[in-house]
């Protein structure tokens, strides 16, 4: 190999490799930033482990290499599923490797990843659910706005991210709909309940005129105070404020609302194609997940009220 190929592909090229490789997501995957940005953090570790270990040949790594990286993860006190994602980031960045010709050989496909024991996700009661979507009180300053995002995280089981890229074209009011735009930028339209309708109404009346007052012409739905498009990061503080006052103990986040929605539909008794397609996974495996939280619900109820559970 010459010294310039040397050089590429040394420790000392791999952060340059590793950009080439967000950007190959982004241009030709067309994956979200969100998702290309949980990319670029995971290859991080790698970068790290292969940086501190001095290891020129990161590209030719034997078997035993990966084993030790595995267990650099584990050190780094990583759960089994964020082992498992770390392994899979890097075993696609090392297949855009060899399609851009750069590496022959993969032997990180070799290693397979962590048995993931099935995680259960935190599920609020819809009892508690209430609780957190009546806690914004007329008084707040936010009022109709914070509702309005409340009402439309669990009407739409929508991610933080989407509901912060929502625009004004993309919800219809008349008809109960709003169009989600996903991961890989994948559109899905999702149903609005009478709750979320009239939440939204209020705050597109009531409210938002007022924080579009210096950008009339923002397309976003969602506003700051000073009229700029709510971020993600803000959509989360919101959720977590709420959840404070309502006193729902727990890791409350966006999500949280999310598995609410999904296990409170199937409970409902929808079924799961249905499921999969208002969440927007690619894989109904994924949405699976979801039976196995009704299944532990109803575990524990046969196991309370039955004479012999």
């Amino acid at each position: 190999m010459h010294s310039e190929s040397q050089k590429a592909m040394g420790w000392e090229g791999l952060t340059a490799q590793i950009r080439a490789f967000c950007a190959y997501l982004v241009q030709e995957r067309g994956l979200s930033q969100n998702t290309v940005q949980a990319y670029r953090r995971d290859l991080e570790h790698f970068r790290r482990w292969v940086t501190e270990r001095g290891l020129a040949d990161w590209h030719t790594l034997p078997l035993s290499r990966w084993s030790e990286y595995l267990r650099y993860l584990r050190d780094a006190r990583l759960a089994s599923p964020s082992i498992a994602r770390n392994l899979v980031a890097v075993k696609m960045f090392f297949r855009f490797l060899h399609l851009e010709g750069k590496v022959a050989q993969r032997t990180v496909e070799l290693i397979s990843s962590p048995r993931l024991w099935q995680r259960i996700p935190f599920v609020l009661s819809p009892e508690a659910v209430e609780k957190l979507l009546a806690a914004p009180q007329p008084s707040d300053r936010m009022f109709f706005r914070d509702r309005a995002i409340l009402e439309m995280l669990y009407a739409t089981g929508a991610r933080a991210s989407e509901v912060a890229r929502l625009r004004l074209e993309d919800v219809y009011l008349e008809h109960a709909f709003c169009r989600c735009l996903g991961k890989g930028n994948k559109q899905r339209i999702v149903p609005l309940g009478r709750a979320a309708l009239a939440a939204l109404q209020d705050y597109l009346e009531q409210q938002r005129p007022a924080l579009c007052r210096t950008r009339p012409d923002s397309p976003w739905l969602f506003l700051s105070r000073s009229g700029k498009p709510l971020s993600r990061e803000m959509i989360w503080i919101i959720v977590k404020k709420y959840a404070r006052r309502a006193a729902i103990t727990g890791k409350i986040s966006p999500h949280t609302l999310r598995h609410s929605f999904a296990t409170h539909l199937l409970e409902g008794g929808a079924d799961l194609r249905s499921v999969q397609e208002m969440l927007g996974h690619a894989n109904l495996r994924t949405t699976q997940i979801y039976t196995h939280v009704d299944r532990q619900r109803l575990r524990a109820i046969h196991q309370k009220f039955h004479p012999r559970g």
